[in-house]
């Protein structure tokens, strides 16, 4: 079940979600529902990505100039984890 999720939208961290770095990873925790969910290096720098960019297009952009990957599989992956991260109320997404 994807919602469609705008690449125009920014990613937001919600104030009851505690994010934790570890050795490169890291464990994102809603205080809320108690739903945890961890990261490796990889998802770790979607993450950052996200998180920090203007808008995921613009996370995308970046993500893809840093690394091997084709604009399909990344586009699928971000996707993919936006999916998880939005279900477990670890993230907020909205168009501005």
């Amino acid at each position: 079940m994807s919602m469609t999720i705008s690449f125009d939208a920014r990613v937001s961290i919600p104030l009851d979600v505690l994010v934790s770095e570890l050795a490169g990873e890291l464990v994102i925790l809603n205080l809320n529902s108690e739903s945890y969910f961890g990261l490796d290096e990889v998802g770790t720098r979607m993450w950052k990505a996200l998180t920090t960019s203007e808008t995921i297009q613009s996370a995308y952009d970046g993500l893809l100039a840093e690394y091997e990957v084709s604009e399909d599989r990344l586009r699928e992956d971000l996707i993919n984890l936006l999916d998880k991260l939005v279900e477990r109320g670890l993230v907020e997404v909205a168009v501005e």
